[in-house]
């Protein structure tokens, strides 16, 4: 039975599950320049690593509607972190481009089966501030985002390539925590026998128009987290600047995420999702085309707008789904990386043929086309 009353302590110890296990996915930007350098791997196939690492969200509708049927949702909340964090810590030691691909995938399952419940926990813990629950759990995935860069840099600077797997070791505690933890709660998630398209129709009126949001925002979202570093190493030579600015990044992601959800309960959704969709591609090409204190601001304002939407869409897919939470969430979270996943690789191969600079300019442009499915979202929502 979901409650009305907002659960911090529940809703906090979720969110910091979040943090530890997305450390590790966030490692993958940051050590890319040390992965092209050893493997003398082009853009494309470095753009391939991600969507290769996106590839299992295709079958984030089984697992939700899985997750709904069996009640299995504190399970791939505590198990994940460990799962995800044994593929990611081996990364600098393959040997090959396939080995790479391989591990990827791995991490990419486990990721899976940890993004598609979590959410839907974090909406029965939230009563009516769905909103606020949504940005305190996307809070902890993009604090991980923003801390990871220099994590992973600080991690093979003092442990080297070598025993750069030991960064495991920080998982497997949080697993553990979670075990002992969450055994003692009961969970909220409803068993019963649902169908992925009794999901889909009922959030399908919401799901259409955050479908092309989800498109034109993936190419903004590929450009900046996964070729950032990439630009900045070679423009400065600097691995250190590289990580700086990802983190940067990241790091006013953290208080976009944590603003966004929160100012759409009283706000609308509609209307922050318009504001900081608009705001998004005119800060990214102002950073492309800036140089000096004024780059870094729009560097600071793109962090902030384009990854503040996650936890208002979160919350329009919770609030409409009744019946099929997991599963209804599942078909968003496929969505979404899914579009993520082929346009790192189309970025990649736009970076390989246009230059990375142009790339950027490119992922900008397309992220206005945003605002027709924005408009066609209001329709519904209201």
């Amino acid at each position: 039975m979901k409650t009305q009353k907002f659960q911090t302590g529940r809703v906090s110890l979720i969110a910091f599950s979040h943090f530890i296990h997305d450390i590790y996915t966030s490692c993958l930007a940051p050590l890319l320049p040390l992965i092209i350098e050893k493997l003398s791997l082009t853009l494309s196939q470095a753009g391939l690593l991600s969507t290769v690492m996106q590839i299992p969200a295709l079958f984030n509708p089984f697992i939700g509607l899985f997750a709904d049927n069996k009640g299995l949702a504190r399970w791939l909340v505590i198990l994940a972190p460990t799962l995800t964090a044994i593929p990611m810590s081996l990364l600098l030691s393959a040997s090959s481009y396939y080995m790479l691909l391989v591990l990827l995938f791995m991490a990419g399952i486990s990721v899976a089966l940890y993004h598609v419940p979590s959410p839907v926990l974090i909406a029965n813990y939230s009563g009516d501030r769905k909103g606020r629950g949504m940005s305190i759990y996307m809070t902890g995935g993009e604090a991980a985002r923003a801390a990871g860069p220099m994590f992973a840099v600080a991690a093979v600077s003092f442990l080297g390539a070598d025993h750069f797997y030991l960064i495991m070791s920080f998982a497997v505690l949080t697993s553990i925590l979670l075990y002992f933890t969450l055994e003692k709660e009961k969970t909220t998630t409803i068993k019963k026998s649902g169908s992925l398209k009794t999901a889909f129709h009922e959030i399908k009126h919401v799901l259409v128009p955050l479908s092309g949001i989800l498109c034109a925002r993936a190419f903004m979202h590929a450009s900046m987290g996964i070729f950032l570093t990439v630009l900045v190493e070679r423009q400065t030579n600097s691995l250190w600047l590289g990580g700086a600015a990802l983190t940067l990044y990241e790091a006013f992601g953290v208080a976009g995420v944590l603003s966004a959800g929160t100012f759409s309960d009283w706000m609308g959704r509609q209307r922050v999702l318009f504001w900081v969709l608009t705001i998004a591609p005119v800060s990214i090409l102002s950073f492309v085309f800036t140089t000096g204190a004024l780059q870094i601001i729009m560097l600071a304002v793109t962090g902030f707008t384009v990854l503040s939407t996650t936890p208002v869409m979160l919350a329009i897919i919770q609030e409409n789904a009744k019946d099929n939470p997991s599963a209804a969430n599942g078909l968003f979270m496929m969505t979404s990386f899914a579009a993520r996943a082929i346009a790192v690789l189309l970025a990649g191969i736009i970076g390989d043929i246009a230059g990375l600079e142009n790339m950027f300019i490119i992922s900008a442009l397309i992220g206005f086309s945003a605002i027709p499915f924005l408009l066609k979202l209001k329709k519904n929502i209201l």
